[in-house]
């Protein structure tokens, strides 16, 4: 049984391995993703969101799925230039994937069981449904589709767990990453489509 997040890997909207052990110690913000949603706006929210924190150890994540209204039929090529041109997406972005039933990613069934909904819920009911993990690998909190990236600024700053030598001083989420991402921002990729952002 997983663990933790960094148990898990996928495969980057690019096609290439992306293994969520690369990202340790990092806060992870997953989303479940559609490109004709009413909430599809919030690609714009979750890209202020990484370009904000992203040097602070924030990374958003993508996952587009087209599991509800059939509002992301593209293929991954298609929703990377679609999140690209429109709103300027250069957070990482995956493969397309299930977030629900027996043939759900694995990571999206662990992250489900991890943090349940309204009325205890387990399953995902739309498009952006949000997860925060924590720089342990764990789920802190899971966040409705109506839950604005702009709302969940609030709790961005979560101390880092207690270690031996840093009982005494908790850094945040927003203090204590101090190594710059070589990720290549959205004004100088070279390509129109999002940057799997996965260094090793």
């Amino acid at each position: 049984m997983a663990g933790s997040v960094y148990d898990f890997e996928a495969i980057s909207i690019e096609g290439k391995p992306a293994h969520l052990s690369t990202q340790r110690g990092k806060v992870l913000l997953i989303v479940n993703t559609a490109s004709a949603c009413g909430f599809t706006p919030q690609f714009a929210g979750l890209e202020s969101l990484w370009e904000t924190y992203r040097d602070q150890g924030l990374v958003v994540v993508g996952f587009p799925s087209n599991e509800f209204g059939a509002q992301d039929p593209g293929s991954n090529d298609e929703i990377a230039s679609f999140c690209s041109l429109n709103y300027g997406v250069s957070f990482p972005m995956m493969s397309k994937v299930q977030v629900n039933g027996a043939k759900a990613h694995p990571l999206w069934k662990w992250l489900t069981a991890e943090a349940r909904g309204v009325l205890g819920t387990q399953s995902i009911k739309w498009n952006f449904t949000k997860f925060l993990v924590g720089r342990d690998g764990k789920v802190i909190k899971r966040y409705a589709p109506t839950d604005t990236p702009e709302s969940i600024k609030k709790d961005i700053s979560i101390p880092t767990p207690a270690t031996p030598s840093s009982r005494s001083t908790r850094p945040t989420a927003t203090t204590r990453a101090r190594t710059r991402s070589t990720c290549p921002s959205a004004s100088t990729s070279t390509t129109p489509t999002t940057s799997p952002c996965w260094a090793a």
